[in-house]
């Protein structure tokens, strides 16, 4: 019988912060942030930044250097609406 290899690449906690509430999220350090953004359950349109830095969902944890434990801030998008009154 033939075994599958077992997933041996490490998994972090990444823990997503908005206003006070965590949700902690298990994920491979090169899983698109799309994913995990999803996964989180996180709903209406938000923005991500760890330590300042803006979180795009192409990107990966390794590629911007997270680590098992590290926060991600998540930032409700703001869209404005201007209307001239003449």
């Amino acid at each position: 019988m033939s075994e599958e290899p077992e997933d041996i690449k490490p998994k972090l906690n990444l823990v997503i912060n908005y206003e006070g509430q965590h949700i902690t999220v298990k994920v491979k350090a090169n899983m698109p942030f799309k994913k995990i953004f999803e996964a989180a359950e996180v709903s209406g349109t938000f923005k991500f930044a760890h330590e300042g830095k803006r979180l795009n969902s192409a990107d990966t944890p390794a590629q911007m250097g997270l680590e098992d434990g590290d926060m991600i801030d998540a930032h409700l998008e703001q869209v404005g609406c201007f209307h001239l009154v003449s």
